[in-house]
């Protein structure tokens, strides 16, 4: 407890350094690009068109609200990917600062991913305008994605911690996570459909940290219903043993990253 107190008071000290690292990283991603932040919507509204074009005919004869059914894994998996690749990137990215000025290491990861969680709110904002199109009902429930929302900030800080430190150690495993997105994106049901699954293979989607939030928010938004409180404990678990796990490998490597950037 009082490391946590001790890192938020050391985030506080380095607030200044924070908020230009986000600005730095927001404006470096949309540099000289004619639509800039715009981008963060056209992006995901183009891959939506692809998927819809190219699996409509293959997965979604069957799948009420389709176009929602896959814009929802679309924006979840979107903003894992992106946050989580440049967390992996935050500290050999930003080498030159911390080796020179001894600032805390996670705060390079932090503003990785709030750079990403800026675009994904604002693609949640294209979302909410498809459901409306789509005539499905706001209810009370949309409160609750707020829960899955901060879980999923919280697991993509703490794998980009881990993936990070690898990174530092292991230029290697940016390689091996390009092929590990791309084995996760097939098995987090994106644009298909689980439930034409048996019951125990269903089960095993839920071995899938990543499916679990989209299954979220299809549940609140699709089916107008919250999950069981089994699914919100095992989300919480995942969570917490991830954030945990690169809190705890940055505190034992905090001192070894200077030596391998």
């Amino acid at each position: 407890m009082s490391g946590m107190k001790k890192s938020f008071a050391r985030l506080k000290e380095n607030q200044f350094l924070f908020e230009e690292l986000v600005k730095r990283d927001f404006k470096i991603k949309y540099k000289r690009t004619i639509l800039g932040v715009g981008w963060s919507l056209l992006s995901p509204l183009l891959t939506l068109l692809v998927m819809k074009l190219v699996f409509t005919q293959f997965f979604g004869r069957n799948t009420p609200h389709y176009t929602i059914y896959i814009f929802c894994g679309n924006v979840v998996w979107s903003y894992f990917s992106e946050a989580t690749k440049g967390g992996m990137h935050a500290l050999i990215g930003n080498a030159e600062i911390f080796s020179k000025v001894n600032v805390p290491k996670y705060l390079f990861v932090l503003s990785k991913n709030v750079q990403s969680l800026l675009s994904f709110l604002l693609t949640l904002i294209i979302l909410f305008l498809f459901v409306a199109f789509d005539t499905l009902p706001f209810t009370w429930r949309y409160l609750m994605l707020v829960y899955p929302i901060v879980l999923l900030v919280l697991f993509n800080i703490g794998l980009g911690m881990v993936l990070s430190a690898l990174y530092v150690f292991f230029r290697d495993t940016e390689y091996l996570y390009d092929v590990f997105l791309r084995l996760l994106m097939y098995l987090s049901a994106i644009f298909y459909n689980v439930s034409n699954y048996d019951a125990h293979v269903q089960r095993m989607f839920l071995i899938n940290p990543v499916y679990l939030f989209i299954k979220y928010f299809r549940c609140v938004i699709i089916d107008g219903n919250l999950p069981s409180a089994q699914f919100h404990l095992l989300m919480l678990a995942d969570t917490v043993i991830v954030f945990l796990l690169g809190c705890l490998i940055y505190k034992k490597n905090n001192t070894k990253f200077l030596y391998y950037v």
